[in-house]
């Protein structure tokens, strides 16, 4: 595409579609040209404060290059259908779709018609990732925590879909194997669907991930810790600290530069890595922008997200069999 600026509509007004709303109006990349949402005081709302007028989907589509997708799960795979089917380029909020059957058809439909299609992982964009990208080996094991107080939005999926979804991504991305089976265990507690959830993968290689997810805890805590043959890695996400300990790079055994002795451990060293945050939503829409109009790969694509929704569907799959089990055996009540 060899147009300069691309028209961008976004499509959902609620919390997140406003943030994707103000992004693409500000960038210089992009022009937003308007808003969809079936709430129509939400969407004239947000396009008031973003620039852009609202309009029905049909109409959006009309007046835009591409599209973002940023309505409840559910309507994902049909408003993003409908746009590849007009022949405009998508980016689709995480999950891809509710369905494999559903995602397999919108990399089709993006392939099929040379469209570009990005999915919202949005942690492949953040300082915190790439901060941790390179820094350790093949890992044997991983343990990764997400937990958060209790809040409306987002409570039309699971904590699976809304949380655990994005750590089960990073693993994804860190684990060059398939998943071999998921053992995983949680609850609704204050929401209709699971609220707290334990999942431990295996992959086929031999490693294990082991993912906790809550919304209902009383404080935000997230981190990750990744255990490899000669080198370990710990991550704070809120404190943006991120832990290496490593095995000398060199035969002699001297270390690299800002990496110090690990007392009793010969041979290995430990460095600590601050990082910034940044502002990831900009960058996501840039790389967006950039597969469209230069011809980038797409970052963050189809069969990402189509892996990332195949893995909390086997999350759930086996949450729910775990259910039933304690339920036959009268440990919990299910309603």
């Amino acid at each position: 595409m060899s147009a300069s600026t691309l028209r961008v509509g976004v499509a959902g007004a609620g919390h997140f579609g406003r943030y994707h709303a103000l992004k693409v109006a500000a960038s210089g990349r992009t022009d937003l040209s308007g808003i969809y949402d079936p709430d129509l005081e939400r969407a004239k709302t947000v396009g008031w404060e973003a620039g852009a007028q609202e309009m029905d989907f049909e109409a959006l589509l009309d007046g835009s290059d591409a599209v973002i997708i940023a309505a409840p799960a559910e309507v994902h795979y049909d408003l993003a259908a409908r746009a590849l089917r007009a022949g405009k380029h998508v980016l689709v909020e995480k999950p891809i779709a509710a369905t494999l059957q559903q995602a397999d058809e919108l990399g089709s439909l993006a392939r099929e018609r040379g469209l570009v299609l990005q999915v919202g992982h949005l942690e492949r964009f953040s300082a915190a990732y790439q901060a941790m990208a390179g820094k350790i080996g093949a890992p044997l094991y991983i343990e990764a925590t997400r937990i958060a107080p209790f809040k409306p939005r987002g409570t039309d999926v699971s904590v699976i879909l809304d949380l655990m979804i994005h750590d089960l991504d990073l693993v994804l991305a860190l684990v060059d194997s398939e998943i071999e089976s998921v053992d995983a265990v949680g609850a609704p507690v204050a929401s209709p669907h699971e609220d707290i959830a334990n999942a431990r993968l295996r992959f086929r290689n031999g490693a294990v991930a082991t993912i906790t997810a809550s919304r209902i805890s009383p404080r935000t805590e997230r981190r990750m810790r990744i255990f490899a043959q000669d080198s370990y890695m710990a991550a704070d996400f809120s404190a943006r600290q991120l832990t290496v300990i490593a095995r000398a790079p060199n035969e002699d055994g001297s270390l690299p530069p800002g990496q110090q002795p690990v007392p009793g451990v010969p041979g290995f060293g430990i460095q600590d890595v601050a990082w910034e945050d940044h502002d990831s939503l900009a960058l996501e829409h840039a790389a967006f922008a950039a597969s469209i109009l230069d011809g980038a790969p797409v970052l963050v694509d189809a069969a990402v997200g189509r892996r990332a929704l195949a893995a909390a569907l086997a999350v759930g799959e086996s949450m729910r069999a775990s259910r039933e089990r304690m339920s036959a055996a009268g440990l919990i009540r299910v309603e």
